[in-house]
């Protein structure tokens, strides 16, 4: 089975379908050990799909439309966050304490490019707030890398132990993650369909999200990419942050296209929450698992309360195991399941090409929002969509088969790159890889500033079929 088989099905996407997919491999794309090309298109390739199935069942088509997925922009799209240009200036991608680190018995890798995970990092290894790199290597050095990796969990940081294949093969966690489907998807009741807003018929483009509110609670890479993604589509996406912990400025201008950003405390403003749920129809979350639960927003309590609403959820690594409350991202995850020992050299760990785990995540999380909202509108219900950065790392590592590169030569990325601007800057960026016929071939709008919108939708609720 192909990669783009696999993920299809893992979507419960009809394999039909797939004969309306056509690709374009290029050689020299995304290069590693590992089958990080094939897994990157199908990715891509599976979310595109999904939304021309969308596009089709809403537009009332006769034919789901031809999808076509081209390596270059797939690999544009993969590298997004390095490609980003605000004004010219190159995006500030890890922060000094982010890095592999040498420890007693082999390596940890950290994570602390947010202020609040810098402090818990150096808390936890008894250092004060301004100690400079050059003090964290000595004190890790005396240390086993695995007593690294739970104390400073342990503070709320985040630090992994570099481990073989074999070593996270043998871990608990990665038991309970591959003994789990690509993406989980649950009907959560006997909701009917909520019926869709009908599509303008004199759009330039057909948007499948068009007239669908999005909900956006997530963070960092993969979470923030899948509702950009929905954004390219026609969704409006509204994001919610906390008032005190502002995004990484580059990180959110790449991710921030077609969206709108607001702050809101949850524990006061529990009302603007409930109004603004009260019209989504898609929730997105990438928080740990259960840390937003106490705000009413479990899958199961979301579903009581607003019947036919998707629920999606993305986190680093799964909603069960010990690992389940534990904070990560795509380089730590990377470190913990051998991929880093994998793609290292020389004794030295390595890393992929791009922070493939993340974005594959993603287009897989808005694939699956897709596929539940075509499903949905033929048999209702409320629905569960979930991924784990851990569980595409598994997939990646031990289910995918490397397939030809094809003859098309790659020229690079500039082919893919467009310029646009706005309140932020003037900005070049990655052109979306998501591609079918006669739909968007780029976001509506520019990102705007972190919190600059407000906590409410853009317009009135369109009228549903």
């Amino acid at each position: 089975m192909t990669a783009l088989m696999y993920a299809w099905s893992a979507l419960g996407g009809d394999p039909a379908r797939l004969s309306r997919l056509t690709t374009v491999p290029r050689e020299g794309v995304l290069t590693a050990r590992l089958p990080v090309r094939e897994l990157a298109r199908a990715c891509v390739g599976a979310c595109g799909l999904a939304a021309a199935e969308l596009a089709a069942r809403r537009a009332g088509l006769p034919e789901v439309p031809a999808v076509r997925v081209d390596d270059g922009a797939v690999a544009a799209a993969f590298h997004s966050e390095r490609l980003l240009r605000v004004d010219g200036r190159a995006p500030v991608s890890f922060a000094p304490l982010s890095r592999f680190w040498r420890t007693a018995d082999g390596w940890v890798r950290t994570h602390a490019n947010y202020p609040h995970h810098r402090a818990r990092l150096l808390g936890a290894l008894g250092l004060p707030g301004d100690a400079s790199a050059q003090r964290v290597a000595e004190r890790l050095a005396g240390r086993p890398a695995g007593e690294v990796e739970e104390t400073v969990s342990g503070a709320g940081g985040l630090a992994v132990a570099l481990r073989t294949p074999e070593r996270w093969q043998a871990h608990r966690q990665a038991a309970e993650v591959a003994a789990r489907p690509l993406a989980e998807r649950a009907r959560l009741d006997a909701a009917p369909p909520r019926g869709f807003p009908p599509l303008d018929p004199g759009a330039a483009a057909v948007l499948p999200a068009a007239g669908l509110r999005v909900l956006d609670l997530t963070r960092v890479l993969a979470g923030p990419v899948a509702t950009r993604t929905l954004a390219l589509l026609g969704a409006d996406v509204l994001r919610l942050d906390a008032p005190w912990l502002a995004e990484l400025p580059d990180q959110h201008a790449d991710t921030g296209f077609g969206k709108r950003s607001a702050t809101l405390d949850l524990d006061t403003g529990r009302d603007v929450l409930e109004d603004l749920l009260s019209t989504a129809d898609v929730v997105v979350t990438g928080y740990r698992p259960g840390t937003l639960d106490r705000f009413g927003l479990s899958p199961e309590e979301l579903g009581a309360r607003h019947p036919g609403l998707v629920v999606a959820q993305v986190s680093a690594w799964g909603a069960y195991g010990p690992w389940r409350g534990r904070r990560g991202f795509d380089s730590l995850v990377q470190a913990a399941t051998g991929i880093a020992v994998t793609e290292g050299t020389a004794g030295e760990p390595g890393a992929l090409p791009a922070q493939a785990l993340d974005h594959g995540t993603g287009y897989l999380l808005a694939a699956a929002v897709l596929r539940a909202l075509t499903e949905q509108s033929y048999d209702g219900g409320s629905r569960l969509v979930r991924l784990a950065l851990a569980r595409t790392a598994h997939w990646l590592t031990s289910g995918i088969r490397p397939e030809p590169a094809g003859e098309e030569p790659y020229p690079g990325p500039d082919a893919w790159l467009a310029e646009t601007g706005g309140a932020l800057g003037r900005l070049r960026y990655a052109r979306p890889a998501v591609s079918f016929t006669g739909g968007p071939a780029d976001w509506a709008r520019p990102p705007v500033p972190w919190g600059s919108s407000p906590a409410r939708w853009a317009a009135a609720p369109a009228a549903r079929g």
